[in-house]
């Protein structure tokens, strides 16, 4: 898969399934912005063996390394926006473990992500949301090439209380950061 600077992305392999079921298990691990409460941990394992997280509506890859493309610095992952016609929206996200944010991993590996489902299918819009209290994802956002498009309201929940969102998209024509 593509490689941009020191970041790549690859499938999720059978020996990643442990971090990924820590993080529905570990509120420290997607602490402050991603933790929802505790998950069934066993929902990994079973999608891994359903389609190796590569779907047709929704996909995940992990986030690595180039020096060390085994480890594991957290994954982004893609859904389907539904639209009329054929799929020319995806709606991204990314994780990364607290040890690898704050050094641009996020924002070269969301630019990564974006430029794979330009080049390997039919999007022409590739959008991604944030908490607006949430600066380092848009700065990431902002730094991979997307633009801030709108502020949502209410949009979500986290810690007892509702919280506004953000949304930022970059499109096919858009220049490439």
């Amino acid at each position: 898969m593509a490689r941009h600077e020191n970041v790549r992305l690859r499938p999720v392999e059978e020996r990643d399934l442990g971090l990924l079921e820590r993080g529905v298990t570990e509120p420290a691990l997607s602490e402050p912005f991603e933790w929802h409460g505790y998950r069934d941990p066993t929902v990994h394992r079973r999608r891994w063996e359903q389609d190796r997280y590569l779907g047709q509506q929704d996909s995940m890859l992990v986030v690595t390394l180039s020096d060390d493309e085994r480890a594991f610095a957290g994954f982004v992952v893609w859904r389907a926006v539904a639209l009329s016609g054929p799929v020319v929206c995806y709606n991204i996200g990314i994780l990364l473990l607290p040890e690898h944010r704050g050094q641009g991993l996020g924002s070269s590996a969301q630019c990564l992500l974006a430029d794979h489902l330009f080049s390997t299918t039919l999007a022409n819009r590739v959008e991604a949301g944030t908490e607006t209290e949430n600066v380092a994802e848009q700065q990431a956002l902002e730094k991979a090439g997307f633009q801030r498009e709108g502020l949502h309201r209410g949009r979500g929940y986290r810690e007892g209380r509702m919280v506004d969102g953000l949304t930022y998209a970059r499109l096919r024509s858009d220049p490439h950061p």
